[in-house]
């Protein structure tokens, strides 16, 4: 079973940038898909970004594209996710996911283990 623990969440101000890490405990991590999801109170968890367990494939959603980076380097069995040009929309609680598929999903329904989830708050 795969355990994963969120780390690098905080404040920052508009336009600033945080670095979110995943680490997973687990054998199973080199063939997993991964991805980063978030929610903001009172909304629905989305989809941010996915990444396949090699890491050659990438998908992100269309509001974080070009500011967000997905990556993982699987002999730390660490995921990635850094988040450029912040700002207040990106306010909410940030989840690292594994999923059996592996190239990733971007549905949340696909993915079997959750972390515990970091708070992001970006103020102007």
């Amino acid at each position: 079973q795969v355990q994963l623990v969120e780390s690098g969440g905080g404040w920052a101000q508009t336009g600033g940038s945080l670095r979110l890490s995943c680490v997973a405990a687990g054998r199973t991590f080199s063939g997993s898909g991964m991805g980063w999801f978030r929610q903001a109170p009172g909304k629905e968890r989305e989809f941010v970004a996915t990444i396949s367990w090699r890491g050659a494939m990438k998908r992100y959603a269309d509001f974080v594209k070009g500011r967000f980076t997905i990556s993982r380097d699987n002999t730390e069995n660490t995921l990635y996710l850094q988040m450029n040009g912040l700002n207040p929309e990106d306010t909410a609680v940030y989840y690292c996911a594994s999923t059996m598929y592996g190239t990733g999903s971007t549905s949340s329904a696909d993915y079997n283990f959750w972390g515990q989830g970091t708070q992001v708050t970006v103020s102007s």
